[in-house]
């Protein structure tokens, strides 16, 4: 059984493209080269549903082409456009050093190796060079930079995030 906890939103379905049964997948923040999966999960009734990939090719850099099984026209795709897309924690790579996919971090706890749990990611900061994660540290947001140096690991199953800082990073 698919479990909600055990996904994380990667777009929304568009509008069908051709009458094929493909349909564009506006992504939120990750290329399909970053998740190893042969489905995705779209909500249908409030179940979360698998839909098996037979292909897709980019389209731009936040859209891509999908053609899944059993989905043979522009009618039956119709049918999915608008809906959320879901792939299962277990899909993503675990490539540390992808800033790509840094917006799937929202939520996840921060932990320091000198200091243990530091807080709630509460958004990304990317409007300059260097992306700076928002924490929720005792009430205050935190700016961390979301430097690779700085990642030690990420636990996509715990919703935790391992980072060696810097000391006193807590006191600024």
């Amino acid at each position: 059984m698919i479990r909600k906890e055990d996904l994380f939103k990667a777009g929304r379905f568009l509008k069908p493209h051709g009458f094929r049964g493909e349909i564009t997948l506006l992504t939120d923040y990750l290329i399909p080269e970053q998740v190893q999966s042969p489905y995705l999960v779209c909500e249908m009734d409030g179940i979360p549903v698998p839909f098996f990939t037979e292909n897709y090719r980019p389209k731009g850099s936040a859209t891509v082409i999908v053609k899944l099984e059993n989905v043979d026209s522009e009618t039956v795709a119709r049918r999915l456009s608008g809906r959320d897309v879901y792939y299962p924690l277990s899909a993503l790579t675990e490539d540390k050093n992808d800033e790509t996919g840094l917006s799937q971090l929202e939520g996840y706890i921060v932990e320091s190796d000198a200091q243990g749990e530091i807080g709630a990611i509460t958004g990304i900061d990317d409007t300059t060079l260097n992306v700076l994660l928002r924490v929720d540290y005792q009430g205050n947001e935190l700016l961390i930079p979301a430097a690779e140096e700085l990642i030690v690991s990420i636990d996509h199953q715990g919703r935790r995030l391992k980072m060696k800082l810097p000391e006193g990073i807590t006191e600024i």
